[in-house]
């Protein structure tokens, strides 16, 4: 049964404690459009219908995201100083980004056997804000943006467990100001096993010489 959410749960195993990783939520809410003006908090419009994702758990269900209610409990207890209102717009927006980490990390996975014992499941998920990864770290000594948000997944395959990092940029017209909200993520297995270097170097030699044999291959038509 689907019953908690793809976040970091820490020391906890009680589902009312789940839904929200602390140490990232609020840098979402800092980024995704809302950010309403200081006001009575009144809760009793927070919907707690939860959406169950499409990422497959290792126990047969799929996490399920946080509520509007347990996003904003979560942020709460933490003094972050949410505002109700807001989480309309940012639980969906979340929501949807996590949706596209998952198809990005299954590019990766294609190909590697995953659908011959029931497919890639996610075993954990955990958000690292304030840790930037050494390919962030050297993209901004180039003079480009840093990641406003850092998550490190792992999943499983087929008994073998690959740790994923994914850094999430913002694009063009989004902050505070803006409505217009764009994400750019990149996702990537991470190098601390063989597996993970065995797949980025394929991706490399796909990416260099599977290109020069498509544009050597002569046309058929």
């Amino acid at each position: 049964m689907a019953d908690k959410c793809p976040v970091d749960h820490g020391s906890h195993s009680s589902d009312q404690s789940c839904p929200v990783d602390h140490k990232s939520r609020t840098t979402w809410a800092s980024v995704l459009p809302g950010n309403s003006p200081t006001h009575p908090v009144n809760t009793s419009s927070l919907s707690t219908e939860r959406e169950v994702s499409s990422i497959p758990r290792t126990d047969n269900g799929n996490w399920v995201y946080p509520s509007e209610a347990q996003f904003f409990a979560a942020m709460a207890r933490k003094n972050h100083n949410p505002h109700a209102p807001d989480m309309k717009t940012i639980i969906p927006i979340h929501n949807a980004v996590n949706e596209r980490a998952w198809s990005e990390l299954m590019k990766w996975e294609s190909g590697r056997g995953g659908e011959k014992c029931g497919g890639v499941k996610l075993v954990t998920f955990k958000g690292r804000p304030n840790d930037l990864t050494p390919k962030a770290r050297l993209m901004t000594l180039l003079g480009y943006s840093a990641p406003f948000d850092r998550h490190d997944w792992v999943v499983e395959r087929c008994g073998t467990r690959v740790r994923y990092v994914i850094d999430f940029y913002t694009g063009r017209g989004a902050g505070p100001s803006s409505n217009n909200v764009s994400f750019y993520l990149d996702v990537r297995p991470a190098l601390d096993n063989w597996e993970g270097v065995k797949m980025r170097a394929e991706n490399i030699w796909q990416d260099w010489f599977g290109s020069v044999r498509s544009s050597n291959t002569p046309s058929q038509s």
